[in-house]
């Protein structure tokens, strides 16, 4: 048999760099026994600032990162998986002797079918209902106790956003809390906002609403009195996340609205941000197609597995977005919003989103758009990709895509903020506190404290 010689890579996949110095480096990398010699820093420093030299344009895509969770089940049906990946995974980590912290919610729909299931699997387990509402500080508190005091091993988060994320905190503190853990050594904001310097004990996410995307996220969102407060780290990333529709079809209208609109919101923005990159693009686009098509027929019919698989599929995009790019000013304003009303995540970001849509397109119009053109452009070229992406329609303009999203939140029954209890005598102290959070700082334009209780006025 004979080989066909390699074909040489194109010249188009080559950075032009003068023959000249191809002859010296080729030189110079030999000894004069013919041996290659070991290169230098300064000398591959040379060669990197040679051939950035030589480019003919410079790069159009920014270093960009991503990170997710270490291995991710989708699919109908895959719950039943759940206690015998749990058990590879705890022999795995050498955590199988000890018990497993299972977090959920209030009811034990979805916990007593499990520890049954970890039971028939030899594995025993401890469980933590959250109480109802958003995550607390108190709660994450009562949760690591529990861990703590009967020597768990792992932990399992069963539930919507409030058990994953209560779930985040405790196997993170479980590991690096030493004798006496508190939770304010790694709180940011209202704690000490240490970094975590051990892997979290094994955390299995299995997430049975459709919206906060909590299970790909590094980080955990709790209440601590009137604010909201992050615990983050990479190492916080579950090691398991299994995301099964069918758990899903429970959900009343009102929820399925609510976390809808978030998800379809955490596609939205990591768009639009500031700091996007071609995996984002492509990820939440996809999202925001899944959602835009299916979240009315989910609030409709919730038995209808498509939609649920198209509402699971734009959460878990969402959560990947928003955990590799940035967010905007509806989640720039919902930790603030949500500390003082104490009102679901989800229904503030419905609440804000089109009126988001509206003032950022207005300044890219506008102001922005006279002191910056070639940028302002571009983002309203995105603005009208998601027009586009969300009707259907090849021509919709960027005006058209608001009035889609207005009519879909209306068509979901979300209420205005104003019924949560805020008040335009709110407005100066949430714009000022909304205004230094991160996610504020990844909107695409710079909103001036007007432009923001504009926002808020219309989202009453």
């Amino acid at each position: 048999r004979t080989m066909q010689a390699p074909v040489a890579p194109s010249p188009t996949h080559l950075h032009r760099v003068a023959p000249s110095k191809l002859r010296h480096r080729s030189a110079a990398g030999r000894s004069a026994a013919g041996r290659r010699t070991p290169r230098t820093t300064a000398a591959v420093s040379q060669d990197a600032a040679a051939t950035a030299a030589a480019m003919t344009n410079s790069p159009a895509v920014a270093p960009f990162e991503f990170m997710t969770a270490s291995r991710v089940v989708f699919g109908c049906g895959t719950s039943k998986r759940v206690p015998s990946l749990v058990k590879d995974l705890m022999q795995l980590n050498q955590c199988a002797d000890k018990p497993a912290l299972v977090v959920t919610g209030k009811s034990d729909r979805f916990s007593a079918p499990l520890v049954e299931a970890l039971k028939a699997e030899g594995i025993e387990s401890v469980v933590y209902h959250c109480p109802g509402g958003e995550p607390t500080t108190a709660t994450a508190e009562a949760a690591i106790a529990l861990a703590s005091s009967n020597d768990c091993g792992s932990v399992i988060a069963i539930g919507g956003g409030t058990p994953v994320d209560t779930g985040k905190c405790v196997a993170a503190v479980l590991t690096n809390g030493g004798e006496t853990p508190d939770l304010y050594d790694f709180l940011e904001v209202v704690g000490r906002a240490r970094p975590l310097t051990t892997r979290c004990a094994p955390f299995v996410a299995v997430p049975t609403t459709a919206g906060p995307g909590a299970e790909v996220t590094k980080n955990s969102v709790l209440e601590a009195g009137d604010r909201k407060v992050s615990m983050r780290h990479q190492f916080m990333l579950p090691e398991l996340v299994v995301i099964d529709p069918e758990l899903t079809l429970s959900m009343p209208r009102d929820v399925t609205a609510h976390t809808g609109l978030d998800a379809l919101t955490q596609c939205v923005e990591p768009y639009v941000c500031n700091a996007a990159n071609p995996l984002v693009d492509a990820i939440s686009l996809a999202g925001i197609t899944a959602g835009a098509r299916s979240l009315r027929a989910a609030c409709e019919n919730p038995l209808d597995i498509v939609a649920r698989e198209d509402m699971c599929l734009c959460s878990y995009y969402g959560g990947l977005s928003l955990a590799n790019a940035k967010l905007g000013a509806v989640h720039g304003f919902s930790g603030t919003l949500g500390g003082l009303l104490h009102a679901p995540h989800g229904a503030i970001c419905a609440a804000l989103l089109p009126h988001c849509c509206t003032v950022n397109v207005a300044a890219l119009k506008g102001w922005f758009g006279a002191k910056e053109p070639d940028l302002a452009e571009r983002y309203l070229a995105r603005y009208e990709t998601v027009a586009r992406t969300v009707t259907g329609d090849p021509n919709a303009t960027v005006e058209d895509g608001v009035a889609w999203i207005v009519r879909l939140v209306k068509d979901c029954g979300v209420p205005g903020l104003g019924e949560f209890g805020l008040k335009e005598g709110d407005f100066d102290e949430v714009v000022a506190k909304s205004k230094e959070s991160s996610s504020m700082k990844g909107n695409p334009v710079p909103l001036s404290d007007e432009e923001l209780k504009t926002m808020l006025r219309k989202a009453l």
